[in-house]
């Protein structure tokens, strides 16, 4: 279970993966993706992604998650519990549409939406917080439920995210290829797959979504969530001297590990924007965030000169902005797909990472490449709730 930066809904991906040193088939795969996949490190894993299915949240729910992202400790509890209903919700719509019972499931994998994180800097300790209470999915649902990944990295030292590069590197590791899975939701990460684990680098480009969302709800009242297809962007003229005032935050000069969230790049940040460039279009502004995102992930892959760049998340949705994507790398000789090429659906993928992290947290098995996250050493992740 995934629910993003961009809090508009849950996804649900169902996904067999055969235990550690076995290398048959999973055997409920009867559509969709086949991963063989073989590491050293890990043991072999086959990974059999079955299905997928997304969820949208009512607007009174995306509304209380906004709220939550600034509220008090009363909407962030009741909005806890409220999450984990409906988290269960969909494994169970899941599980009724493909004839399972909760008893062929081992468990569900549920990273929670996140309203709170907060890297570590210098000598202040990190903090984050996700929500969606696995005790209540494990309740409803019956099933072994593992949650809460982010916190032990951050215990051992790291930044809690990005925490998708050991998936990344199991599923796309090519020999002799250097791919980048960038991964667009209200954040935009990026993992750079390399031949060997430890060479894998990952870390928060900037913003993704959210700063063109908030910019699109602000403007409409709430009426429109976000920028469907990039229809308004593509209507705009990108602003030069906003641009370069966006491209001056000092999230763009550090170097990984890094990882940042709404509290630098949500709607506080878009209403300063909009208090200081007042004599700007609505269509003009959004352009340019647009613009923003796209320029700050280009020049943060520069160096590492991919291959190819594997694009999912919701931003795959926004056609304007793949276009200014595929345009930019396309100079620099890098191959631009969507995920959908490899058999998994751009809004699915996160989840079926966090399957993955899941299934290496059952197994005793570390989930998160220290390189990355800066974690003083490997971890095994989250926490385990018995139904």
């Amino acid at each position: 279970l995934m629910s993003g930066t961009s809090h508009d809904g849950v996804d649900a991906a169902l996904v067999e993966i055969e235990g550690l040193y076995k290398k048959k088939q999973p055997r409920n795969v009867k559509t969709g993706l086949y991963i063989p996949l073989d590491d050293t490190a890990h043991g072999p894993i086959n990974v059999g992604f079955i299905h997928h299915l997304h969820r949208c949240y009512h607007k009174s729910l995306r509304d209380d998650i906004d709220r939550a992202f600034t509220g008090d400790t009363e909407r962030i509890c009741g909005l806890n519990f409220r999450l984990g209903k409906v988290f269960s919700e969909v494994v169970l719509d899941l599980l009724k549409r493909h004839g399972l019972k909760a008893s062929d499931i081992d468990a569900v994998s549920s990273h929670g939406q996140t309203v709170c994180h907060i890297p570590p800097k210098g000598r202040r300790r990190g903090a984050t917080l996700q929500i969606g209470e696995p005790a209540v999915i494990a309740e409803l649902t019956g099933i072994l439920t593992v949650s809460d990944f982010r916190v032990r990295d951050m215990a051992a030292g790291g930044q809690g995210a990005p925490l998708v590069p050991l998936s990344d590197y199991l599923m796309f590791r090519k020999k002799g290829l250097t791919r980048a899975v960038l991964n667009i939701g209200g954040i935009a990460n990026v993992t750079i797959v390399r031949d060997r684990p430890e060479d894998t680098i990952a870390f928060d480009t900037g913003p993704g979504n959210a700063l063109m969302d908030e910019a699109v709800k602000i403007f409409t009242g709430g009426k429109l969530p976000f920028d469907r297809n990039g229809a308004i962007a593509k209507k705009g003229k990108l602003n030069g001297k906003l641009l370069k005032e966006l491209l001056s935050h000092p999230y763009f000069r550090k170097g990984p590990p890094k990882s940042t969230g709404r509290e630098e790049f949500g709607r506080e940040m878009v209403s300063i924007i909009l208090r200081k460039h007042r004599s700007l279009s609505f269509e003009d502004i959004v352009t340019t965030l647009t613009h923003l995102t796209v320029i700050s992930i280009h020049r943060s892959l520069g160096r590492y000169s991919p291959d190819e760049l594997i694009v999912t998340g919701g931003g795959t949705k926004n056609s304007f902005m793949t276009g200014l994507l595929r345009d930019m790398f396309r100079d620099g000789g890098t191959d631009v797909n969507d995920i959908s090429r490899y058999g998994i659906p751009p809004l699915a993928k996160e989840a079926v990472s966090f399957a993955v992290l899941g299934y290496l947290t059952l197994k005793g098995r570390a989930g998160n490449i220290p390189a990355a996250t800066g974690a003083g050493h490997p971890v095994i992740l989250g926490k385990l709730t018995l139904p």
